[in-house]
């Protein structure tokens, strides 16, 4: 129950359109009220032997004093202009109603559209915000297919299930409501009677869905794991063919996507078992309404119905069966949308872990030191750094060394607030970073990572991304300090040229140092490097290697770095082991301790 009230809580901020589009519906099914009122019982007089009526009666509210002052209209008509005339008149009366209900019908659909796509625009623009305020730690646990599926696939099913079909489903009831009303008004007898079938059928269409929402669920899981397969096969496909796996993941995925078209099977056979079985009831229902009504009407038994009465009875009875249809496949796409719906508020509200305080201060420059005090952190349960110190001054260059798994990507991350540490606590300027306004600190801080993470746009844009107001000066001078000005004047558009997804276009080199010149533009104090030259050629290297010199130069540097001749010069080398500090030195003292430090730099002079 509370995720429809959630939902509701997007449609209320349409409230005006939704008010209007209930308004002009209202005005669309009076009007098709008025136009079944008239055209039976007019035919009726028109083709039948009765006597004319020459006398109207006074207006009360039951069926036989409309009828009768109905015919007598009619009934001059004739008298006065003809037959052929009066016929004329009755078929433009009932041409002009049908064009009114239409008219204002199609008024309120045009009312209700802003309502819908708002409500998809908004829980789009609110996911999305979201997957930004996230911290990394939770993309670490999902997978980023299912992610994908549930800000794309699920909003879109949502869409699809809900909120499409809104502007159905708000005109129905208007229109049962009314329709029933004029029934009472012919003959509450028989609409008692009536109003007693409809819960019998509406219970059996209930009894089908029941178990739709559940399957639903079950299914976009499942398709989130195939995308996250997709994802995974795109991502490593060299390594696939290189290793000869197609055949295995081929099976794997064929093997998710059977179970997800299996499930689909029984979700889809259930969808398409709406509408025969909603037809069904409301046939029996007329039918048995006909048998009853009938006999009434032949027999007299106290009802109220002529028999021309009788027939308008049924076909404004009629009229309530489409309505009722859109209710029971809302009722049955609810279950579906509502599903997905879920899965989107998993992600809406998944615990944020890093809050920023309402008296949070800012942070407008780095000053003097950087402190981990006995800083332990873990991503479950297991430490990954424990009693971790380390002073680290502005202007310093200090480079973090040790095996993998040592802990060195996370000392670094948790620096910009990445991740928040379990016991201890990291300073800047005697600060704690969780006193820091965010965004301030992440300002003070530049990184360069291993993989050059890039994005489809033009290289000016990647260079001056998170800069708005950075010129075309400004950005070629910062291409220049990263060895990039050269490689970039070569390109097809020069700076405006688009660098593909995840900047495939260029080599590994290239992407690199559009990542520095981006890092240049931003002119951080503080400068984070995780290992940021590990995966290029020689030639490569050396560019990159340049280029980072410069963007070092009077910064306060954190170097990761598996190459130790990267480090050499160093002010400060930190050894992490195990997740903890073993050695701190420059280069020349740690060799002299014979300790870990010695051991690595002689394992890769040696190999």
């Amino acid at each position: 129950m509370q995720e429809y009230k959630r939902l509701l809580g997007y449609i209320v901020h349409y409230w005006r359109n939704a008010v209007i589009g209930v308004l002009l519906n209202l005005l669309g099914t009076f009007f098709s009220l008025f136009s079944f009122m008239m055209t039976i019982p007019f035919l009726k007089i028109l083709f039948d032997q009765k006597t004319p009526v020459t006398e109207p009666v006074p207006f009360e509210l039951n069926a036989d004093a409309i009828q009768h002052n109905f015919n007598y209209l009619v009934s001059q008509l004739i008298e006065t202009r003809g037959a052929e005339v009066a016929l004329m008149w009755v078929s433009l009366i009932v041409i002009g109603l049908v064009l009114l209900k239409n008219s204002f019908n199609y008024l309120g659909n045009f009312a209700i559209v802003p309502l819908i796509n708002g409500v998809i625009r908004d829980i789009r623009n609110k996911i999305y915000r979201k997957i930004l305020r996230l911290p990394v730690a939770y993309y670490s646990e999902e997978k980023r297919g299912d992610i994908l599926l549930k800000a794309t696939g699920d909003v879109q099913e949502v869409a699809n299930t809900m909120l499409r079909p809104l502007r159905k489903a708000i005109k129905a009831p208007i229109q049962i409501i009314i329709y029933v009303t004029a029934l009472f008004v012919m003959s509450y007898k028989l609409t008692f009677f009536v109003l007693i079938l409809l819960p019998l059928s509406g219970y059996g269409i209930s009894v089908v869905g029941k178990n739709l929402k559940k399957a639903s669920i079950k299914g976009q899981n499942k398709l989130g794991e195939l995308l996250s397969m997709l994802e995974e096969t795109i991502f490593g496909l060299r390594i696939i063919k290189a290793f000869n796996a197609e055949s295995r993941v081929n099976r794997n995925f064929e093997k998710g996507n059977n179970k997800y078209t299996r499930i689909m099977n029984k979700i889809l056979r259930k969808r398409v078992l709406a509408h025969p079985f909603s037809e069904f009831l409301s046939i029996t229902v007329i039918v048995i309404i006909m048998w009853y009504g009938g006999i009434q009407v032949l027999n007299g038994g106290g009802s109220t119905l002529s028999p021309e009465a009788f027939i308008t009875y049924l076909v404004i009875f009629s009229q309530i069966i489409q309505p009722s249809k859109v209710l029971s496949n809302f009722y049955y796409n609810m279950k579906k949308g509502m599903a997905s719906f879920q899965r989107i508020e998993t992600v809406l509200h998944a615990h944020e872990t890093i809050q920023e305080k309402a008296d949070a201060r800012p942070l407008d420059t780095f000053r003097e030191t950087i402190i981990y005090d006995n800083v332990t952190f873990r991503y479950k349960t297991d430490n990954v750094l424990s009693g971790v110190n380390l002073n680290i001054d502005k202007g310093q260059t200090v480079a973090i060394v040790g095996q993998s798994g040592a802990g060195k990507s996370t000392l670094v991350n948790l620096l910009p607030r990445f991740y928040d540490v379990n016991e201890g606590q990291i300073r800047i300027d005697g600060v704690a970073l969780e006193d820091l306004k965010v965004k301030d600190l992440r300002a003070q801080i530049g990184l360069v990572s291993q993989e050059s993470i890039l994005f489809n746009d033009t290289v000016f844009n990647n260079i001056a991304f998170g800069r708005d107001e950075a010129t075309m000066e400004e950005v070629e001078q910062a291409a220049r300090v990263a060895n990039a000005h050269a490689f970039i004047q070569e390109l097809a558009d020069g700076y405006q040229t688009n660098i593909g997804d995840q900047g495939n276009k260029l080599s590994g080199g290239q992407k690199q140092r559009l990542s520095i010149a981006r890092a240049i533009l931003k002119n951080p104090p503080i400068l984070i490097l995780d290992e940021a030259t590990s995966s290029l050629d020689t030639e490569s290297e050396k560019l990159v290697q340049d280029a980072l010199y410069r963007l070092m130069h009077n910064r306060t540097s954190i170097i990761i770095a598996h190459r130790l001749s990267t480090v050499r010069e160093a002010d400060k080398i930190v050894v992490l082991h195990q997740g903890s500090i073993w050695e701190t030195g420059n280069h020349d003292q740690l060799i002299q301790k014979d300790g870990i430090y010695k051991k690595l730099h002689e394992m890769q002079m040696f190999s």
